[in-house]
């Protein structure tokens, strides 16, 4: 490869090169591949190392890239998409549904997640915990809490434990007349249990979406799903609907 030497520019030069770089990417890698080395890279694009650092930082926060520990660093793949928008509302363990159960268990939830069911404070609930994967990489963690007034009907004698109990859970809860689902979106950091599901440090970026599932007027079912805010970009369309779009070009699934 040839030398490219970048032009005098105004903007900080590690914000050019990563510019550059990201088009490098478009037309001359390929998912899953492995970027040379560091030293390799400033020399060919002129810089410092230092320079180099700070628009792989960059390209990481924004998605493109992957730093693998033993591996190096390679092109990410597109961004996963999920829509949160003003469709028709669902329950969740639908058949086009990409989640995946991991297992149930009878917890008493904190006392916020108890307000929002209207649940008495020391009432345990069904937390159903899923998990979704993109390319192959966790890319988001889901709580479901459903109280047992939602699935009177439910048994422990077909699935006791596991993955399956969370089925059974999830197609009780589907015999309800969903009225509507109600989404929150904010920004958070990810505590030590979500960073391990999601194979990111404590404290890396995330974005928290909250659904309330209402049925005759009452809180059937709340869902809190933490998504790596490196595999997500939002964007508000006219119906006011929020959106999680896999990239610039992509319509969201």
């Amino acid at each position: 490869m040839g030398t490219t030497q970048l032009e005098s520019v105004p903007e900080p030069k590690y914000w050019h090169l990563k510019t550059v770089l990201s088009e490098a990417l478009d037309s001359e890698f390929s998912v899953g591949e492995i970027l040379p080395n560091e030293r390799d890279l400033a020399a060919r694009f002129g810089v410092a190392r230092a320079t180099l650092r700070q628009a792989l930082e960059q390209l990481e926060l924004e998605g493109r890239l992957q730093r693998r520990r033993g591996v190096g660093t390679t092109v990410a793949p597109p961004r996963m998409g999920v829509s949160l928008g003003t469709g028709p509302h669902t329950w969740p363990g639908g058949s086009e549904d990409a989640w995946q159960p991991v297992d149930c268990a009878a917890a008493v939830p904190s006392a916020a997640v108890a307000e929002a069911l209207e649940t008495g404070r020391d009432e345990a609930v069904h937390v159903v915990r899923r998990s979704r994967v993109s390319n192959g990489r966790p890319v988001a963690a889901e709580l479901l809490y459903i109280p047992r007034s939602s699935v009177p009907e439910l048994s422990g004698i077909d699935a006791p434990s596991g993955a399956a109990r969370a089925r059974a859970v999830l197609r009780e809860l589907q015999r309800l007349e969903l009225e509507r689902q109600e989404n929150a979106v904010e920004l958070g950091s990810a505590g030590a249990n979500d960073a391990k599901e999601l194979d990111r440090l404590p404290g890396a970026p995330v974005l928290v979406v909250t659904t309330r599932f209402v049925v005759a007027g009452r809180t059937a079912a709340l869902s809190v799903a933490t998504y790596r805010a490196d595999t997500c970009r939002l964007t508000f369309g006219d119906s006011g609907g929020v959106e999680i779009h896999d990239g610039p070009q992509r319509q969201a699934s």
